[in-house]
């Protein structure tokens, strides 16, 4: 870590160091945080856990790179980041740290091991955190830029700690089922407000389908993607091997090579 931050600073050393790194202020850098993040994500998803442990650094980097900045405008230094978060998750887990040190270790033998109990006092430190901040509404420190699907979860998760939910998947399902002859309705009015919104609502009302199910939706539509990517691939080989394209192909034939990918591909 000592060899990194010192990396890290010569690249910000004014007249000596990177131009680009310079350059770089805490909105410049955001973006490249996102696409190291997803980055991560998608090593896990292959299991191609070499390409992890680069990943992980690159995403490493990119905190160093924001304490380096904030250092630098004496606002905070890496070491900081460390002992607040460090701070944090010893207090959010007074189930394992029971006098809030790193020290304090609960006897394994009287362990009481109520999982009702821990989620509930995670989420009230949370409460209680987010109200030191000044954030007192139960979904003010949701981001705003999370990807929509994410946040919609985070949103139904969140409203659902209060007991705002549907009682069991029935419910959900049925919701889901309105919101979609919602949408046919709105589509055979052609009001495209009225039809963004509809296809909104639906969206959300499947988001709320999957965290009822515990599926993480942005993992359920990653996986779809990839094997919408995989399937069409096939299909574009298998024309080619035809002497055509996805353009110069019927429907009907791309139809069949769709299904025929679908037994072939697993």
């Amino acid at each position: 870590m000592d060899d990194l931050k010192e990396l890290m600073r010569r690249l910000r050393e004014p007249g000596t160091g990177c131009p680009w790194d310079l350059e770089q202020t805490y909105k410049s850098v955001a973006p490249s945080t996102l696409e190291e993040a997803y980055e991560v994500v998608d090593a896990i998803e292959r299991e191609s856990y070499g390409h992890l442990k680069e990943e992980l650094g690159d995403l490493l980097f990119q905190v160093i790179f924001y304490s380096q900045i904030a250092a630098e405008e004496k606002r905070f230094q890496f070491d900081d980041v460390v002992s607040e978060v460090v701070a944090k998750l010893i207090r959010r887990h007074p189930h394992v740290f029971p006098e809030n040190t790193l020290e304090s270790r609960i006897d394994p033998v009287n362990r009481h091991r109520d999982e009702g109990r821990i989620k509930q006092r995670w989420e009230e430190l949370k409460r209680e955190e987010r109200e030191a901040k000044g954030q007192g509404g139960l979904l003010d420190d949701i981001p705003l830029n999370f990807p929509a699907l994410t946040r919609a979860a985070k949103l139904q998760k969140r409203a659902s700690s209060s007991g705002f939910d549907w009682p069991s998947m029935k419910g959900v399902i049925e919701k889901l089922e309105e919101e979609l002859a919602e949408v046919k309705e709105a589509l055979a009015g052609g009001d495209e407000a009225a039809i963004q919104d509809e296809l909104g609502d639906l969206l959300f009302c499947a988001v709320n389908v999957c965290r009822h199910a515990k599926v993480d939706s942005e993992s359920a539509l990653r996986g779809t993607n990839a094997k919408f990517e995989q399937r069409f691939r096939y299909i574009e080989e298998q024309l080619a091997q035809q002497g055509s394209t996805p353009q110069e192909a019927s429907l009907e034939l791309m139809d069949a090579l769709w299904d025929q990918a679908k037994l072939t591909l697993k």
